[in-house]
């Protein structure tokens, strides 16, 4: 199993430094944050993308994924929502990068709507994602917080260059058993995201290993079917300025998911 962190938790920090943690820690990857605070994001030119993708390259660090903030079942307009898509999918494939995250963002009405408006726009998208050997995800967050709630969607769409990114918290957070979640993503699966908290009600990240989050859980079901996939740290330092500063902690967090993963067999 590889092991990648996303920029999240070093909000704003220069591609080299972003690698000498990665390198300096035994990270295999990165999933890089798109957002226009960040270094990396869909308003870079060419030539910008084309050097980013050669200092991971030079690196040996891959780029997992782009996370991005499209909300493909927000209310309103689909056209919008797939012009960001498709930004990030033509960043991804200037990368080099696997995979593009999406959020679902369906509140505000039944889900039977959401659910309805995310398979569309999901399902013309990945005609886009097909020709630049990308794969859209579907993160577990927000309105489609379970892996139930994001398989009404794919199954829907049934194309393979459209997934899922299962964010362990918020899974947990909707109240759904770690074997459940398994059962319903894994066979749309492109990587998970672990983090851990304190509580439901207090969810400032933490070190990993530290928290309530069942992380041994996630990695031993894991490492049957998805042996050779990638679990991402998302540390959420961006949004709790008063968290512990990542960087000193990506040692310890990867000797851990290493210790769980060897458990696991």
């Amino acid at each position: 199993m590889k092991f990648a962190f996303s920029t999240l938790g070093v909000p704003g920090l220069p591609v080299p430094d972003v690698l000498a943690l990665a390198t300096a820690h035994g990270y295999h990857g990165v999933e890089l944050r798109a957002h226009p605070e960040e270094p990396v994001h869909p308003g870079l030119g060419l030539a910008e993308r084309a050097d980013v993708a050669a200092e991971f390259k030079a690196s040996g660090v891959e780029i997992l994924g782009v996370a991005g903030y499209a909300r493909v079942a927000a209310p309103g307009d689909d056209e919008p929502v797939l012009d960001e898509i498709s930004s990030l999918v033509g960043l991804a494939r200037d990368l080099g990068a696997p995979f593009v995250r999406v959020f679902p963002g369906g509140a505000g009405q039944s889900a039977a709507e959401a659910d309805a408006t995310a398979a569309r726009r999901l399902g013309t998208a990945a005609r886009y994602a097909a020709d630049a050997g990308v794969r859209i995800l579907l993160e577990t967050h927000d309105s489609h917080r379970t892996g139930a709630d994001a398989t009404r969607v794919l199954g829907t769409v049934g194309h393979r260059q459209v997934g899922a990114l299962w964010d362990v918290m918020h899974s947990w957070l909707g109240g759904e058993p770690v074997a459940d979640t398994f059962a319903a993503l894994s066979p749309y699966l492109g990587y998970v995201q672990v983090k851990d908290i304190a509580s439901a009600d207090d969810t400032t990240p933490l070190p990993l290993g530290a928290g309530v989050l069942p992380l041994a859980e996630v990695v031993a079901l894991l490492s049957g079917e998805h042996r050779e996939g990638w679990l991402c740290w998302e540390y959420e330092k961006r949004w709790y300025e008063d968290a512990a500063p990542l960087a000193p902690l990506l040692g310890p967090g990867r000797e851990l998911l290493s210790r769980l993963v060897a458990r696991s067999g």
